[in-house]
């Protein structure tokens, strides 16, 4: 009895085992067995009670051209071990993406590409079938710069490198461009290794911006700056290139880590700055034409290749402070005169002025010192005025030369803008570009006429014009000319030296102590001429020491004085 229940409880254990190796858990990838085909339909014996039927369609190309046959071995998914119908649910499709992500997940973590086609467009990007598994494909990704129509890149098989996978969630991100990015790197650094600075190469121009143009050198491109373009100046580049157009060009830089390419046409062609000297000796005359025009001046191509400056200084004679598009003109052909040509600075000092009369020797030989003239106000400034003359020529009258009698800031305000008024030349200087003007010279001085035959030391008669506590003003000469007399020259004697006891209208004697006709200046003194008639009657008269007073002898010169 003993020996019997072991037995069943051994085969109890070893039915169960069998149920638990021969029934396959769902959601398993396993082989199956073809045991019969129906229109569209394969049935598999998988080895659960009941077959599965499976659409032709999952096999791919096996399904459509007819190589699945009965007896085949196929791997499937099981999806449901029985369903309602008591059939097993099988699924080719899913077998397959199962595969695929087992395989992918290997390659993703290797870092390694995979191939797929893209075949179905989506929000955002497009969807990408990876022999079974379904990856999204950004839009961003497609390529390395956006394209317009992916219509050629659809249904082709093509290589991608997986960016992310999620498998619980299902989700396979994939790039395009990362495979074009690293393809184009490895093709560079090719490229740029058998590239040698100073070689001559072909290039197409694949685009042009306003620094310069790009040119694909095969795989590669390399910048060509507008500045190396030609000798001459080019302001923009599309003035000498076009797109697809195939240009020669030479090596002058290689980056060999950035995978830089600096380019250079004009290096091609000679220098023509290395005998720039020869060319174009100090002083001498050469036509060209304004190529650009500055705040500061304006550029002159003398030859392709070869610019100077004229410099805004150099323009006119005349027309100071004016903008250079004032006076030229872009592509206007002018005379122009070698100032200075610096070939290691490549640059050229150009004179326009110098090619034509100097309207300053013209109006200095003709209108020496002392020459009167006669022109518009042409501006009003707080020194002086600004009158317009001939071959717009400006000469100016200084506040000081305005009025003999007048301070500046009093006469210029007789004068306003567009007054034509006459004036005297009072100096031309040529290298400073300045003619000095006189309106008051226009008449003499009176101070010179009212002083004419006097000096220090003269006596004078004048009249008292006005009183005041610091002295006497006088006027001399019928009034043309006035002086002051300062209270401590009133008198010789301190308690007469008071302003008050003279009266408008008195006449007074006085001496000259002070005389300059170059500042128009003259200073009386009372006191000075009663010390001066002193000191003469005393040498007249004799000295105190004879016993005589000095008011005896002062009596006796002014009887003396009476008598004659």
């Amino acid at each position: 009895m003993t020996d019997t229940a072991v037995t069943q409880e051994d085969f109890e254990a070893l039915l169960f085992e069998s149920f638990e190796v021969n029934e396959p858990a769902e959601g398993n990838v396993i082989k199956g067995k073809i045991v019969a085909i129906e229109k569209d339909l394969a049935v598999i014996d998988v080895g659960l009670k009941t077959e599965g039927r499976v659409p032709l369609k999952e096999f791919g190309a096996a399904g459509r051209d007819g190589s699945l046959q009965v007896g085949s071995e196929v791997e499937v998914y099981v999806d449901r071990v029985e369903n309602a119908m008591g059939e097993a649910v099988l699924s080719r499709e899913k077998a397959r993406r199962e595969e695929s992500w087992v395989r992918l997940e290997g390659l993703f973590n290797k870092n390694e590409r995979v191939e797929g086609i893209i075949f179905n467009q989506v929000k955002g990007g497009f969807t990408v079938d990876l022999d079974g598994a379904t990856a999204f494909l950004p839009r961003s990704q497609v390529d390395i710069r956006p394209i317009r129509d992916i219509a050629p890149l659809m249904n082709v098989a093509q290589p991608f490198q997986i960016l992310k996978m999620d498998k619980r969630r299902g989700n396979i991100v994939v790039s395009r461009r990362a495979v074009l990015e690293e393809s184009r790197a490895e093709q560079r650094s090719e490229i740029v290794g058998k590239l040698e600075e100073g070689q001559v190469v072909e290039g197409v121009v694949k685009n042009i911006t306003d620094y310069g143009a790009f040119v694909d050198l095969g795989g590669i491109d390399g910048l060509l700056h507008v500045t190396d373009i030609a000798w001459r100046r080019v302001n923009h580049p599309s003035e000498v290139l076009s797109i697809g157009e195939t240009i020669k060009v030479q090596i002058i830089r290689v980056n060999l880590e950035s995978h830089r390419i600096s380019l250079g046409m004009k290096q091609l062609e000679a220098d023509p700055w290395e005998t720039i000297d020869q060319k174009y000796p100090l002083n001498s005359r050469f036509t060209g034409r304004i190529t650009n025009i500055t705040d500061y001046g304006a550029f002159v191509e003398l030859e392709p290749g070869i610019e100077g400056l004229i410099h805004v200084s150099e323009m006119s004679w005349t027309k100071k402070n004016v903008h250079p598009g004032k006076i030229v003109s872009t592509s206007q052909e002018v005379e122009v005169k070698i100032l200075e040509v610096d070939p290691e600075k490549r640059r050229i000092s150009l004179g326009l002025k110098q090619c034509l009369d100097n309207p300053w020797e013209a109006f200095a030989a003709k209108f020496p010192a002392g020459t009167e003239v006669e022109g518009e106000v042409k501006n009003k400034t707080e020194f002086g005025l600004f009158i317009g003359l001939e071959d717009d020529v400006d000469g100016m009258v200084h506040l000081s030369d305005l009025d003999w009698n007048r301070q500046g800031e009093e006469a210029l305000e007789d004068y306003n803008r567009g007054d034509v008024v006459k004036a005297v030349v009072l100096d031309v200087d040529v290298d400073k570009e300045r003619v000095s003007l006189g309106i008051k010279q226009l008449s003499n001085d009176p101070f010179t006429e009212a002083t004419d035959g006097m000096r220090k030391g003269s006596i004078v008669t004048c009249t008292v014009s006005q009183v005041n506590d610091g002295g006497i003003e006088v006027q001399l000469a019928d009034g043309d000319m006035t002086a002051f007399i300062k209270r401590s020259d009133l008198s010789r004697d301190r308690s007469e030296q008071r302003p008050e006891r003279f009266a408008v209208g008195d006449k007074i004697d006085a001496r000259i102590v002070q005389f300059d006709r170059k500042t128009r200046r003259m200073t009386l003194s009372i006191k000075a001429l009663e010390i001066a008639e002193e000191k003469e009657a005393v040498a007249q008269y004799g000295s105190t020491d004879s016993g005589a007073s000095l008011g005896d002898i002062l009596g006796a010169a002014l009887k003396q004085n009476s008598d004659d």
